[in-house]
């Protein structure tokens, strides 16, 4: 197949990229670089600088490309308190996409929505698929429902996954990789009594090539199965990099509004897509740390607004 990836240099995108390339599909990136990178494309993609928001462009690379799929892992998340930024890529671009995807009749068109549209409040754990939508918590959520209600008003064949909290190497989101910089750095960390639902990147392309090849259509959750302490994570952390003195760790009691645990109902996908993760936590921590140890970690990134720094560990 001929196929585009918007956000291909980002963390999900690259991944898919090199597994797309790989299984010899042609398949051409678009991306900002805003915080994604070159470096994490090979030379067999084709690559173009620029962003989801100029239809102009997007226009231009449907014509010329003519593919058969569109996956659009194009998010803006660098700044939790850059609405209009957001705003412009995240619903504006998506609609740019729809659209064309709909004007230039490709064959189907892939997106990546957050399991923050449901918000932090939930009716019941694991969260199903028709739980109503509540993403007021961030300008990340908002958008990104926004973009899907567009997908869906397209009428174009697509499917929508609503991701968990994905980690692995390149990706400079959660706590893994702000765990990672901070224990490398001699910074303290902190964890709240929280549990999540963390999906390693391989599962996670695993799942896709599903849907890039023809099966599922509609809404799907892309989960682990299970919730994870987020203390959990951070020992995992601990005993990867192989630190001989455990560091300090502050216990922070949760916020009144954030739920206790959020996990995803992936049931219909399991059934629909005949997938499940099949990573062990300690296995995919290991596998990112040694990433990270090779390449470097860069800056890190929140949906959230960052935490006030703490002191540098004694």
């Amino acid at each position: 197949m001929k196929i585009i990836i918007t956000g291909g240099a980002g963390f999900i995108g690259s991944h898919l990229a090199d597994r797309l390339c790989a299984e010899g599909h042609g398949v051409l990136v678009l991306d900002n670089l805003l915080t994604g990178e070159r470096r994490n494309l090979n030379d067999d993609i084709e690559f173009v600088e620029g962003s989801v928001t100029d239809g102009v462009l997007i226009r231009e690379l449907m014509e010329q490309t003519q593919p058969d799929l569109i996956i659009h892992a194009a998010g803006s998340y660098k700044d939790p308190d850059d609405w209009v930024t957001d705003s412009m890529t995240n619903v504006v671009g998506t609609a740019h996409i729809a659209q064309a995807v709909k004007d230039f009749k490709i064959g189907r068109l892939i997106y990546f929505q957050t399991s923050l549209c449901y918000g932090l409040q939930h009716h019941t754990n694991p969260v199903p698929l028709d739980h109503h939508l509540d993403p007021k918590d961030t300008s990340y959520a908002i958008s990104k429902t926004a973009g899907e209600h567009y997908i869906e008003l397209s009428g174009v064949d697509h499917v929508v996954f609503r991701l968990a909290n994905p980690f692995g190497p390149r990706n400079r989101t959660g706590p893994v990789p702000v765990f990672y910089r901070r224990l490398t750095e001699g910074l303290s960390c902190h964890v709240t009594d929280t549990r999540r639902d963390f999906i390693f990147v391989d599962d996670l392309v695993d799942c896709v090539m599903r849907a890039a090849g023809g099966a599922g259509h509609g809404i799907y959750h892309i989960g682990s199965g299970r919730d994870y302490a987020i203390k959990e994570v951070y020992d995992e952390m601990v005993r990867a990099l192989r630190l001989n003195d455990i560091p300090n760790l502050e216990v922070r009691p949760r916020s009144p509004d954030d739920a206790y645990s959020i996990l995803l109902d992936v049931k219909h996908t399991h059934s629909e897509l005949d997938w499940r993760a099949s990573t062990p936590l300690r296995e995919a921590i290991e596998k990112t740390v040694k990433w990270y140890s090779e390449n470097g970690i860069g800056e890190t990134f929140t949906h959230l607004r960052p935490p006030e720094e703490t002191k540098r560990a004694t």
